[in-house]
């Protein structure tokens, strides 16, 4: 049930009670008016345009704007009529207008259906012609006047907040149930696609020849499907796009640049494949944006040089470890490992892959990088950088 119902029902209440308490007040008041069919002659049409327009008030669609100008007309017609139909010193005394309070009602229904905004135009249109009734800003006509013209707005606030909430709580259920919806895709390739695509990989590896190279292709897709249906969060890896172009559709972007932490999970994920493990924790790892875009970076060129010096089929394994104060991201592989000093000896040769593509990414941020090898047992580079990363700490200075 919409939020703002019962208040077009309260206001479908109002407009009749209020339009009868104008009768009845006249009524005991008859002798005192100076031309009383004036009155009468107001108060059939008041009565018959509140009855008939009942259903007009009975929701948001109904009330279309042609019928709200045409009530404030009225509302607005009576206030101005009392200067026709009643004593000019009853007026000057105090005396209510033809419509008195239900005059209220069609300023309230300017504010349930177009909010505060509405409501303060159809409020200050009343201020006006109580004003011009009354000749002159009397204390109680003020006192009426900001009244009415406080507590539409108000309303008319309320109203515009409840819309606001009403859409975020349909928002929320669309969601929960796409939540539900993806699980349940998720029990159900699980049980049948993923299992088909790593049976295929078994067996491509078994076979070899073409078929090896099928069942890579089918292991690349596996990872890709696997993550989709578990977070969403990862898109292809590019070892898939490059075995089999078009196989697989980007089902998620890379996150966007923003000022806000981003998860280092997200943005790490596009390398896993086949021959490429993940290991992650199971809650977001946060960092700076530039702070997980380098490290990512610092991770991609560590496996570049896997698949260069170790080769395209080689296996490698990322971890990645949230401690209290930096995140620790491991990439390791089974290769032959590195001959002592031939790191040294690319620096000297000008090849400055690790000097700069991984340690000199880390060092400008605060982090570091060691790397282990021992020939033939592969190579491990260990990767770490602060939670608050220079550039950040310089940022918070500045403001």
């Amino acid at each position: 049930m919409s939020v703002e119902q019962p208040m077009w029902r309260a206001l479908a209440g109002y407009r009749v009670l209020t339009m009868l308490y104008a009768i009845g007040f006249f009524a005991t008041a008859y002798d005192e008016f100076a031309r009383p069919w004036v009155a009468i002659a107001y108060y059939c049409v008041l009565f018959v345009w509140t009855v008939a327009t009942l259903p007009k008030v009975a929701n948001a669609a109904s009330c279309t704007k042609r019928f709200l100008a045409a009530d404030l007309t009225i509302a607005l017609t009576g206030i101005l009529l009392t200067l026709v139909a009643d004593e000019h010193e009853r007026i000057q005394a105090g005396g209510p207008t033809l419509p008195s309070i239900w005059t209220a009602g069609s300023v309230l229904a300017f504010a349930i259906k177009g909010g505060w905004r509405w409501a303060a135009v159809a409020s200050s249109a009343v201020a006006v012609a109580n004003l011009v009734e009354r000749g002159s800003p009397a204390r109680d006509t003020v006192h009426n006047v900001v009244l009415v013209w406080v507590a539409s707005i108000a309303i008319g606030y309320v109203v515009e907040v409840a819309r606001a909430s009403e859409r975020t709580l349909a928002r929320a259920l669309e969601i929960e149930a796409a939540t539900r919806e993806r699980e349940r895709l998720a029990r159900d390739i699980h049980d049948s696609v993923l299992q088909v695509l790593a049976m295929v990989q078994r067996r491509g590896a078994v076979l070899g020849g073409e078929a090896a190279a099928l069942g890579r292709m089918a292991g690349e897709q596996e990872v890709a499907l696997r993550t989709l249906v578990s977070g969403g969060l990862v898109p292809v890896s590019r070892a898939s796009e490059d075995a089999a172009e078009g196989a697989v559709v980007r089902a998620v972007e890379e996150p966007d640049d923003s000022t806000g932490p981003v998860d280092v999970r997200a943005l790490l994920a596009r390398y896993a494949s086949a021959n490429v493990n993940l290991a992650e924790p199971g809650a977001p790892v946060p960092l700076p944006p530039e702070a997980a875009r380098e490290l990512a970076a610092a991770v991609g060129a560590a496996l570049d040089n896997v698949r260069k010096h170790v080769g395209e089929h080689a296996r490698a394994w990322i971890l990645v470890e949230d401690e209290p104060d930096e995140v620790i991201v491991t990439v390791r592989d089974d290769g032959p490992g590195i001959p002592e000093g031939r790191l040294a000896q690319a620096e000297g040769e000008g090849r400055l892959g690790v000097a700069l593509s991984i340690r000199g990414r880390l060092r400008e941020l605060g982090g570091s990088a060691e790397l282990i090898s021992v020939p033939g047992q592969g190579t491990e580079v260990e990767l770490k950088i602060p939670k608050e990363t220079k550039s950040s700490r310089g940022k918070a200075e500045k403001r």
